[in-house]
């Protein structure tokens, strides 16, 4: 009975987000609640239930949290944080080392990116029979936390990077890992190897552009489509792509396009419209070279929308491939260059003097172009607006200030003391020359809050942070940072300072 009631719960403190807009959210939701209230009980049907005094009573327990003291907070994460501190750390190679996110995600509904299919669905709680432990052959078996509880297994592989794992309890054939903490020096020296890697493709693109560009009209479909495919990664930063179950979002990536993805519009146009991964909609025209958008017309030709585009190929035979025209090379290296190169680039082009605001509104202008390149998108958030008008609000009362301002100054100079303020009373007489410095002061913060405006509306779509994390060498911020006297805390939040620590030492004059 109180399973059933928690489960109810967490349907009902769902309802002010946009799944209870989703019918499918809903039906999944359903499908699986009525297992568990059985065949012959009471509810038979989700619309016939009122959940408001469940939400009423949430509503509650969260504003009790809110109306906690300072000192209360304080003791509860002092308690938590002395309860998890054994899990926090692991010894590698005689070296003491954070753990990452040791935490087993605790029951809930399944919510899902975009349209996925199994949105609503009840992920059941993981218990320690259903994972697997990784240690040293000498170390001592962790203890399990639940009683007459043991784990599934305990292995001791040394040949990978993972503590721990279990089986995703939405989708079986997916894991989920335990791994070092990214600040660890074995995460770090896995992401020096990424970027090092993806430097090297500088020296084989123009080869690989070659070659690519010659197989655009081969007579072989195979070879052709290989190399459209390979053109595509390569200027738009497509993924892969890889095949889906039924029971999977209908993502879609290079190899997986369908006819329908792909409209042409002569002369050389190709307009790609498909959910790429997290569900996440990819829409964008391009012009491509002319055999290119011939190649597309040829691969189209009498199939229906729903087939496959690159019918004789997949992504085992594109990695293939790929690996023959460098070592290790695959669509991921690809992207990483081609988001570095660009940042480094526009970096490199579009710094010029000025204060380290306006250098900071450069940074964000290339990384958000290297996020238009990977489809890093974001939803507005709901604090957008005000926090827009706020800042507007804030802009005007300095305006009505420096308009009283620049009128004392002009009173000063004719030898008058300064106008009344708005409440009546008489301003302090200052000298023209402070006046001038007040002035200079307020216009100062005026530009910077127009300016802070038009970064906000120019990225509010954008998100920036994707790629700083994955696909940034973080050298080439760290170098530009060096050589522009930008202090690296204005750009690398508290998180990426500790994954990147590697890279901090890297010589100003570092290009990628």
């Amino acid at each position: 009975m109180l399973f059933r009631f928690w489960v109810a719960t967490m349907y009902a403190v769902m309802r002010d987000t946009e799944y209870m807009q989703k019918d499918k959210f809903k039906e999944n939701f359903w499908n699986d609640w009525r297992k568990l209230l059985g065949r012959n009980h009471v509810i038979q049907n989700l619309k016939d239930c009122d959940f408001t005094p469940i939400y009423d009573w949430y509503q509650s327990e969260k504003d009790k949290k809110k109306q906690m003291t300072t000192e209360e907070k304080k003791a509860l994460k002092e308690e938590k944080m002395k309860l998890e501190e054994k899990y926090m750390w692991a010894i590698v190679d005689g070296v003491k080392e954070k753990v990452g996110n040791f935490r087993v995600e605790p029951p809930g509904l399944f919510r899902g990116r975009g349209e996925h299919p199994k949105m609503g669905k009840l992920k059941k709680r993981i218990h320690p029979g259903d994972i697997t432990i990784n240690i040293a052959k000498d170390a001592p078996i962790p203890e399990c936390p639940i009683p007459g509880e043991r784990w599934k297994e305990i292995r001791h592989d040394n040949t990978v990077t993972w503590l721990a794992y279990w089986s995703d309890p939405i989708n079986p054939k997916l894991f989920k890992y335990v791994f070092l903490a990214a600040s660890s020096s074995l995460k770090g020296q896995s992401d020096k190897e990424k970027y090092e890697k993806a430097r090297t493709l500088k020296d084989y693109i123009g080869n690989i552009r070659s070659a690519y560009t010659k197989d655009f009209t081969s007579k072989d479909i195979t070879k052709q489509q290989i190399a459209v495919a390979t053109y595509l990664i390569d200027k738009l930063a497509l993924r892969a792509g890889n095949e889906k179950d039924d029971d999977e979002a209908d993502t879609v990536g290079c190899c997986t396009l369908k006819v329908e993805n792909v409209t042409r519009e002569p002369p050389n146009k190709l307009k790609f419209n498909f959910l790429g991964k997290d569900s996440i909609k990819y829409e964008n025209t391009v012009e491509v070279e002319l055999p290119v958008y011939n190649a597309i017309l040829k691969f189209q030709k009498d199939k229906k929308p729903g087939d496959d585009l690159f019918d004789k190929l997949d992504t085992s035979k594109l990695n293939a491939h790929l690996k023959e025209l460098m070592p290790g090379l695959t669509a991921k290296v690809f992207r990483t260059f081609n988001a570095s190169i660009t940042l480094d680039v526009m970096l490199n082009k579009e710094t010029k003097d000025g204060d380290v605001g306006e250098k900071i509104v450069v940074y964000q202008h290339a990384n958000k172009q290297v996020a238009i390149i990977c489809n890093h998108q974001r939803s507005v958030s709901k604090s957008h607006t005000a926090q827009m008008s706020k800042l507007t609000e804030k802009i005007d009362e300095l305006q009505a200030v420096l308009k009283e301002l620049k009128t004392d100054l002009d009173r000063a100079r004719k030898g008058k003391p300064p106008s009344k303020s708005s409440d009546g009373k008489r301003k302090k007489n200052l000298s023209p020359e402070m006046l001038e410095k007040k002035i200079s002061q307020t216009n100062a913060k005026i530009e910077k809050m127009q300016r802070d405006m038009k970064t906000k509306e120019d990225l509010k779509t954008v998100a920036l942070g994707t790629s700083k994390i994955n696909y940034l060498d973080p050298r080439i911020t760290v170098a530009w940072c060096k050589r522009h006297e930008v202090p690296i805390e204005k750009i690398f939040n508290k998180s990426l300072l500790a994954k990147f620590c590697w890279a901090m030492d890297v010589d100003p004059d570092f290009r990628f």
